[in-house]
């Protein structure tokens, strides 16, 4: 198979593939007759999604920018603390049970917590609750890539008399690259769906998941499906640009990037 055709099959086949499930998916609620209240059709998700075109793209940019802060902050958070943890073994040590902490803390019972420590009209709540998510994946991969650094290439670094930011300039972070940048990618779907979990438990009005709550107490099935649609395309908007940022950061790293 050539490149070409290999690379038209990974369009083509995604597409059809959904093509095929929206058309199950409209059989199943206009022939089956599967009521409204388990799956609006389609057609309808989509006419709400055009009558509400206003909401919807005002809602995905305050839960975009909540999930866009949280991911950079929690980033740049986990960096610093794998590059101690990865110099020093006391803050290792520490960090660990912290971090093990962080990673199963749920977030509907952090959520109330934070909005209500923080008022109602702060989205500082969701921010935070956002960067926690983000966190965790880029210590790990973060650390892990710290660790990769060969032991000939250190003392062939300290033979050569180079400092210490040298060494992390010109050896460690080049080796950790691939690494940081898998866990910010596997960090943006995880801000997104922090972001919007948070919204279900108070704070400001307006974000996706606020809106979807607040549709779906209403009886408006198919307005909330129109806005689950739009946080699809949020999560995936997210996924693709740290996709196209590893790539281009990694231009002649293999497909999967390091796991």
């Amino acid at each position: 198979m050539s490149p070409r055709t290999e690379t038209t099959l990974r369009i083509v086949a995604p597409v059809v593939v959904g093509l095929l499930v929206l058309g199950a998916w409209q059989f199943l609620v206009s022939v089956v007759g599967v009521s409204d209240y388990l799956l609006p059709s389609p057609a309808s998700i989509i006419e709400e999604f055009v009558a509400y075109w206003p909401s919807i793209v005002e809602a995905t940019i305050l839960t975009g920018t909540n999930a866009l802060i949280g991911l950079v902050a929690g980033s740049i958070l986990g960096i610093l603390l794998a590059a101690l943890a990865a110099r020093w073994r006391a803050i290792d040590h520490m960090s660990a049970p912290v971090v093990a902490s962080l990673a199963v803390v749920p977030i509907v019972a952090l959520a109330p917590v934070l909005n209500s420590m923080f008022g109602a009209d702060s989205q500082f709540g969701r921010q935070a609750i956002a960067a926690l998510a983000s966190f965790v994946p880029v210590f790990l991969n973060t650390l892990r890539g710290f660790r990769q650094t060969a032991p000939v290439h250190r003392d062939l670094m300290k033979a050569y008399a180079a400092t210490s930011g040298q060494v992390l300039r010109t050896l460690t972070l080049p080796t950790a690259r691939p690494f940081i940048l898998t866990g910010i990618r596997i960090a943006s779907s995880l801000a997104v769906i922090s972001a919007l979990v948070a919204e279900y438990f108070g704070g400001p009005r307006g974000g996706l998941g606020a809106l979807i709550s607040t549709s779906a107490a209403s009886s408006a099935y198919a307005r909330a499906w129109a806005y689950v649609v739009a946080s699809i395309f949020l999560g995936l908007l997210f996924y693709l640009v740290t996709l196209g940022l590893e790539r281009l950061l990694q231009p002649h790293a293999g497909r999967g990037g390091a796991r």
